[in-house]
């Protein structure tokens, strides 16, 4: 299994100045399957900078109605379902998000939901999909409505805050996590409403005694003050092994000892053919093919043998 982060800014100042970029996470190769997690602006593009293909993505997950969660959810539905031509993949999320709620949401029109299994969670419900569980977890934030998820696949389970403040019961919800991955807005103990600061993350780590604990979905704050060292100031203090997620940064997990998780930074690479793009390597070119080839695009083969683009 791996994990991708295609974004690890959060908040709308981050969004706003794209100091880090803010396109959410990827869980890969979960039971052979992709999952995209909060695709907040930019996760198509990051998608393709990084070297991956939105088209291979089996479920979209957004866990409540604020635009540096859901922003690209609906271009990435229809990459899910081949330009909404086919049915497939899951959309995932809270009833702000899917149903809306008051002044939040939807943020995912009913013509974006129409050709995906569509799973409208509250805190507290369990569903089953892909073989594996999913649990919505509770939250304290903005959006009455937003949800944490953990999902659990043969015995492992991964844990996501999503935005919310500390709380005695949030523990207990995340209870049993191998990776615990929390949105950390600022450094230290002054946190923002509904928010996370590491001081509640270091709670939260302490009680519920994950293998590898990641902090993403970073505030300005934050990321001005080296999240690496703070993340190593929380390994010492608790015990368990703390990553601050970078832009690009994708982890090998390994089920047994997610602690031993291998680190890889993706490169920035040139997006696949989605345009008139001269800088593509022959290397790219083949790549191009053999994606359109499988997802029957062949206008855009026949432009690229056209053009030599």
């Amino acid at each position: 299994m791996k994990l991708i982060f295609l974004g690890t800014g959060g908040g709308r100042f981050s969004s706003i100045n794209q100091r880090r970029m803010t396109g959410g996470f990827r869980i890969d190769n979960l039971g052979g399957k992709n999952y995209h997690v909060d695709p907040g602006p930019g996760a198509l593009v990051r998608t393709y900078q990084f070297g991956l293909d939105p088209r291979n993505v089996d479920g979209v997950f957004v866990s409540h109605a604020h635009t540096d969660h859901y922003n690209d959810a609906e271009i990435l539905i229809e990459a899910m379902t081949n330009g909404m031509t086919q049915d497939g993949g899951h959309i995932i999320g809270s009833r702000s998000v899917l149903s809306g709620y008051e002044s939040w949401g939807p943020c995912i029109s009913s013509y974006h939901q129409s050709k995906s299994h569509v799973l409208e969670m509250e805190e507290g419900d369990i569903r089953y999909f892909d073989n594996c569980l999913i649990k919505a977890t509770p939250t304290r934030h903005g959006d009455p409505k937003a949800i944490g998820f953990q999902i659990e696949y043969k015995d492992f389970k991964i844990s996501y805050t999503a935005d919310t403040a500390y709380f005695p019961e949030l523990p207990k919800a995340h209870e049993g996590a191998d990776v615990f991955i929390a949105s950390v807005l600022r450094p230290g103990k002054k946190s923002i409403r509904g928010h996370l600061s590491s001081s509640g993350f270091i709670k939260l780590i302490k009680e519920i005694k994950p293998d590898l604990a990641i902090m993403t979905h970073l505030g300005l704050k934050m990321i001005s003050n080296h999240p690496i060292a703070e993340a190593k100031r929380i390994t010492k203090l608790t015990g368990i092994k703390t990553l601050a997620a970078f832009d690009g940064m994708s982890l090998d997990i390994n089920y047994n000892n997610p602690a031993k998780a291998r680190i890889v930074s993706l490169k920035d690479v040139d997006a696949p053919y989605h345009g008139a793009n001269s800088n593509l390597s022959n290397f790219e070119r083949r790549n191009v093919n053999k994606l359109a080839d499988k997802n029957r695009e062949s206008d855009e083969v026949e432009l690229i043998k056209r053009y030599r683009y």
